[in-house]
């Protein structure tokens, strides 16, 4: 998988599957630029891994920021390769009860964000003639999970825009795609799943795998979209979540 040298960004790079996939990335030797919000776990982060992993602090949420931030990038680093739009937040909260502020501030940032970032991105992908871009979406695109309405729509539509993308975008030599996470061991799910043990044994009971994922398993699926062994694959979701959305 000879993937280097190559410059890539990653949105919500410092935790999660975020940073599982920036180590893989740094160990596979690309330049890896990480977007977030929180400068203590950004700078973690850059510790760890080293020199070919910097960091740039930006609210993704500040859609009007983003041409700008690109900009600053580009002069800094130069054209990413390799974006990954993997930032998000999530809301378990009953469907009645989500406001509509609730549901905007969701699509801000998983949806809208990542069409913003992209867009600029890819003006500079086409001058280059190549780029891959990986989205992360969810397995809440794939079936109907209760109390997750807004996070939901956004995810179904990151699977949606990746299919659009793939299709405008391949003949100018970019690949797009998209990674389907299932139940992964992160800050997030454990959220979501600890103080609900019915939630949680249903998602492992139908499971074939019996367990939760790890994020190097999402990094690995990402690392291998991004890279040239992909060369003849875009617009695809890719599932890796240990069998969950065929168990029964």
């Amino acid at each position: 998988m000879d993937i280097s040298p190559k410059l890539a960004i990653v949105t919500g790079g410092a935790s999660g599957i975020g940073l599982a996939t920036t180590r893989a990335f740094v160990k596979a030797g690309i330049k890896t630029i990480i977007i977030g919000r929180n400068q203590d776990k950004l700078q973690l982060a850059t510790d760890e891994l080293g020199e070919l992993c910097v960091y740039k602090i930006y609210d993704l949420t500040n859609i009007a920021g983003i041409p700008d931030l690109v900009s600053e990038l580009v002069r800094e680093h130069g054209v990413p390769d390799i974006l990954v739009n993997n930032a998000g937040i999530n809301m378990k909260k009953s469907f009645i009860e989500v406001t509509d502020q609730d549901f905007q501030d969701i699509i801000q940032i998983n949806l809208m964000s990542v069409f913003s970032l992209s867009r600029e991105v890819v003006k500079r992908m086409l001058e280059k003639g190549q780029g891959s871009i990986v989205n992360i979406s969810s397995m809440a695109a794939q079936y109907g999970i209760p109390q997750v309405i807004a996070y939901t729509a956004a995810k179904s539509a990151i699977e949606g825009v990746t299919r659009a993308m793939a299709t405008e975008l391949s003949p100018g030599g970019i690949r797009v795609n998209c990674v389907a996470p299932g139940f992964i061991a992160t800050e997030m799910s454990a959220a979501a799943l600890e103080d609900d043990p019915g939630r949680k044994n249903k998602v492992l009971s139908r499971t074939p795998m019996g367990k939760l994922g790890d994020p190097d398993d999402v990094a690995a699926a990402i690392l291998y979209l991004a890279s040239d062994a992909a060369k003849f694959v875009t617009g695809v979701v890719l599932r890796v979540d240990g069998g969950n959305a065929i168990g029964f």
